[in-house]
Formats: C-alpha cells, structure tokens, sequence
C-alpha cells in the first residue's frame, strides 16, 4: 500500500503526551492522560475489525473483560506479576476471540453486530454466577498486594507506564496490519468479501486473525485498569455502554483510519470530561454518545478525517 507518514507525528505527539506527567509529576494530569490512552488503545483495537474489514462489533468490551478478569484473578489468587498476567490475560483473550470468530464472522451486518452483544451479555452473565471469581460482587484485592510494587502510589505509576506503552505499542501494530499484505486482504473483505474469495483470499482465516488482534489490546488495558482499580465486577468489566462508546470513536475520528481513531478518542474524552461536571447531563453518556453517532452518520460518514481530506487532500498521507 502508499507510504504514509501517520506515525510521523502521531507516535512523537504520544510520547511527549505519555512523558509530560512524568516530568511535572502531575497527578491529575496523569488521571487524565491515563483515561484518554486506555480510550486511544480501546478505539486503535476495535478499528482493525471494524474499520478495515467492516465488521461492527458492538459487543467488543467482552475482551476487555475477559483479559481483565484473567489477569486479576491470577494476581489474586496466585500472586503472579503484573506483567506476565496481563500478557496471560491477553492471550487468552485472544484466543477466544479466534474460537469465537471461526462462527460469529460467518455472520454479517446488524446480526454480527447483535451476536457480538449476546457473546458479552452470555460471558457478563457467566462471570455473574462462578463463586471464586466473586459472582456478582466481583473481587477485590488486599492492599497489601501492592506492596511487592513498591505501594500504591509507585503501583498507580507503573499501571500509567504500562498502558502508555500499551497505546504505543497497539498504534504502531495498527499501522503495520494496514500497511501490509494481510491488511490489504481485510481492507479488501470491506470492500467485497465474496470477491475476496473468489481471488484467493482466505477471508474467515484473515477475519479471524483480525478479531484475535482486536481483542488483544483491550484485554491487556482492562488487566491494567483493574489492578489500578484494585477491585473488579461484572457490570463494570463488561460495560455495553463502553463498548458503544468504542465504536462512536472510531466513528467520529474516521471509519479505517489509525489518525482517526486516536483523534477521535481524544475528542470523546474530553467530552466526557465536560458531561461529568455539568449537573443535568453527567448521567446521559449513552444519550450523547447516540447522539454524537446519529450526527456523525448523517452529516460525516467518514468522520473527522474524512471532512479534513476532503477539503485538505494533501492532509490524507498524514491522516491514515
């Protein structure tokens, strides 16, 4: 595919991002990066399955779950790293998504989309009823975990360490999926999956792969979240307002594009940022979200990027 120069600004414009709550050692600002990288990751993710082979995927929160409940429940219970049991979780969620994806990607359009919220309302209400991962009241750790972290407040620093490189670390494989061979065949399932086939392509082995990648990244982030958080619960690792939120980031910023997802999540968060401090609206995520998605469909199908290289054509080999 064409040389593009994303990472170019994209990856600096991260780092100093990532590195400047570090110099200043500011502690709000450090919350706030915090939300818009796991944001960032969250959108980056569900873009490769939705935006490169078109496949919409409202119940996508049940990998960031799935991870984050694997790797909470090893820190708990078996006093394993953080590091190995958020890679654990990781994989594991991974693998899922690949058994899972051999049948729900057979499906297309709304009934794909509503399956993928039965898988994660079936797992939720799963996790509900299984007594030692805590049922319904979810699990908690003892603060004396932390210890082996140097304390809570050196614990909440490595959680930011983590996911900054998290976010890196899904932006730059994004970019490497799109720019490839394998990325031309998903790119080329969006467009037409059975002509896909009829060229050869090995559209559910590729479809498959996708959704393991989509799901790696946000089970890793949901692993880093919890053992911030220090507690975890079915209703809050397997949010369906989460998950639509992913796809209205994706949406916003633009449909395929790797720039896109990461503007679009930042747009979001500060968004939500406002909603929560004004009194009438901080309780209506879900209303402004549907709202935002029902704009942007009707007036920007192609998102922000899409307006900017509409009007800008050179902004589009910086906008990928």
């Amino acid at each position: 595919m064409q040389k593009g120069y994303t990472l170019y600004w994209l990856l600096p414009a991260l780092i100093v991002a990532i590195i400047y709550p570090i110099l200043t050692d500011n502690v709000m600002l450090r919350e706030t990066i915090f939300l818009i990288l796991l944001s960032i990751t969250l959108s980056v993710s569900l873009n490769i399955i939705m935006g490169y082979t078109g496949y919409v995927s409202f119940g996508h929160i049940v990998y960031y779950g799935i991870g984050a409940y694997t790797s909470f429940y090893l820190m708990y219970a078996y006093k394993l790293n953080l590091v190995v049991s958020i890679l654990i979780g990781g994989v594991f969620a991974s693998l899922v998504a690949f058994i899972l994806g051999q049948a729900v990607l057979s499906l297309r359009g709304a009934i794909f989309a509503i399956a993928t919220i039965g898988i994660n309302e079936a797992v939720k209400s799963l996790i509900s009823n299984i007594p030692f991962l805590g049922s319904a009241m979810g699990l908690y750790f003892d603060f004396s975990i932390y210890e082996n972290y140097g304390g809570a407040i050196k614990a909440i620093w490595l959680s930011y360490y983590l996911m900054g490189i998290l976010t890196v670390f899904s932006v730059v494989s994004a970019y490497c999926i799109k720019k490839s061979k394998f990325g031309l065949g998903l790119f080329s399932i969006r467009e037409d999956q059975d002509a896909s086939s009829v060229l050869g392509i090995k559209t559910k082995l590729y479809k498959s792969i996708a959704y393991a990648i989509s799901a790696f990244f946000p089970a890793i982030a949901g692993g880093i979240f919890a053992f911030k958080s220090g507690n975890i619960e079915p209703s809050g690792a397997f949010n369906l307002v989460k998950s639509i939120e992913m796809i209205v980031m994706v949406m916003l910023g633009g449909y395929g594009s790797i720039a896109g997802s990461a503007l679009g999540a930042l747009i979001y968060e500060k968004i939500n940022g406002v909603l929560v401090v004004l009194p009438y609206v901080k309780d209506l995520h879900l209303a402004v979200s549907g709202l935002i998605l029902l704009i942007i469909v009707q007036f920007a199908p192609g998102g922000i990027v899409g307006l900017l290289t509409k009007y800008f054509k050179n902004l589009r080999k910086v906008l990928e």
